[in-house]
Parts: C-alpha cells; structure tokens; sequence
C-alpha cells in the first residue's frame, strides 16, 4: 500500500525539471546593511514604549526625554537606509506603526497621566489625539503612493508631521516642568492645545518641510553651522525644557509662512 506521506527532497532534487523550477529556493541571507536601518526602528519603538513606563511610573522628565530619543531614531533610520541602499517596503511599513506607538499613544498617555486626568474629557482628548496621530500617518502612506504629485509639492507636509505633533502636543508639560502654576486656566488650556495638535495633523495646512534640503551645503556655512548645532545642543542639555518649549513655538509661528510659501508654489504652477 502507498504510504499518504511518501518522503520527498525539500530542496526538490528529486522533482522533475518542470516541476523543479516552480518550487521555491531556499531564502537568502539577509545582508546586515539591510537589518541595520530596521534595528534603529525597533529601537525607537522601546523608547515610546519606556515612555509610557516612566508616564505611569510618574518620572516626567524620562518620559519626555524618551519621546524625544525616538523622534531622533525617527529622524535617523530612514536616511541611514537611504544611504545603506536598504530601503525595504517591510522597512516602511514598521516605521510607520512605530510613528504611532511613539508620536501617537505614548505622548497621549503622557498628558493623560501628567495633566489630562481627572480633568472633564480628559481620556477623550487623549483618544482624540492619538486617533488623529493614526489617520494622519494612514494619510501620509496614501499620498507616498501618488505618482502625480508635482515636484514642487515634496517641499511640504500636508498637516503637521507626527513627531512635530508630538512635540508640539507636549508643550502643556514644558510649561509645567518650568514651574508654570497650574489651575483651572491651564487645564483648559490643556485641552484645547491638545486637541488642537491633534487636528492640526490631519488638517491639510501645508507645513514645510525639512526632507528637501540638499545634503552638501556651501562651504562658508560650514563653520557656521557647526557652532549653531553645537550652540543648540549645549542649551537643550542645559535648559532643556526652555529650548523645547521655544522651539515648539516657532514651529507653530512657522505656519503661517509654509502656508503663504505654499500659496507662491501654487500660484506659479
């Protein structure tokens, strides 16, 4: 009697040639140049999950510090894939699930925890926000996708980025860790800043964006340039809620010029 399972050669040696060709080949190596880039993204993923950890745990600076980290990772891995040659759709595809852990859950449970509890609504706002943080990043892959789009158009955002949300919708706790009192007033503005953050990233207000400067710059700003980064990064290790805080501020007075930039583009086209 034949056996229902015979025994067969896995690598398909013993198949017929016709049939030899159709079976799949053994997978191949995955060289490391490819690993590297989704590593950085892994890593950026515990970040906002240390987030929340710290967030419960009631260590606000670590939270905030955390959050921050992963939008630096976030800034990071898809250049260091860019330059490997190691851009992967799977690559994609986690970085953007990583966007939402980092600059969609944990910033809302940060405010939650820290300033949105107890307050009316407060879990609403925080579900408000990190929705908003998720329709905005299912947005963005839609639009990577749209072969029409004109050149000039990849100089902005439409809506304000995750990470720039993120940091934006942490202003409320910059404000708090620099002594700001609390009370009534500054709940609601609590809420409504958040709130605003969060529609802010699916509104379609063009935001600029930083993807279209050239990766050589002229050499009589090198040294400039150098002593502003070092200038910047001594004073986010000194006052760092200060810088923060300053910076979220700028970002939001930058808005109005991204939009009168975007009309100019428009208008020549």
């Amino acid at each position: 009697m034949e056996s229902p399972f015979p025994p067969f050669d896995p690598d398909g040696d013993d198949l017929p040639p016709e049939q030899a060709e159709e079976t799949p080949t053994r997978l191949r190596d995955v060289p490391l140049r490819t690993i590297f880039p989704n590593l950085l993204t892994l890593l950026a993923i515990c970040s906002g999950l240390t987030s929340i950890r710290f967030a419960i745990e009631g260590r606000l600076e670590l939270a905030v510090a955390a959050i921050i980290f992963a939008a630096f990772l976030d800034g990071i891995d898809g250049r260091v894939a860019r330059f490997l040659k190691s851009t992967t759709r799977f690559g994609a595809e986690m970085d953007s699930l990583a966007d939402f852990v980092n600059f969609g859950v944990a910033p809302a449970l940060l405010l939650y925890f820290t300033i949105l509890n107890g307050l009316p609504f407060g879990w609403t706002v925080s579900l408000v926000y990190a929705s908003c943080a998720c329709l905005r990043l299912a947005r963005f892959n839609v639009a990577l996708d749209n072969p029409n789009q004109p050149e000039w158009q990849y100089r902005f955002f439409v809506g304000v980025p995750a990470p720039a949300g993120a940091l934006l919708a942490l202003l409320p706790i910059y404000l708090q860790l620099l002594g700001t009192p609390t009370g009534p007033v500054y709940s609601i503005f609590s809420i409504l800043f958040t709130l605003a953050c969060g529609l802010l990233m699916v509104s379609n207000i063009p935001t600029f964006s930083g993807k279209n400067i050239s990766e050589k710059i002229r050499r009589d700003l090198f040294l400039p340039l150098m002593i502003l980064a070092v200038f910047l990064t001594a004073a986010l290790f000194s006052y760092p809620w200060k810088v923060l805080a300053g910076v979220a501020i700028l970002y939001l007075l930058s808005i109005p010029f991204s939009i009168r930039n975007w009309g100019r583009y428009n208008a020549r086209r």
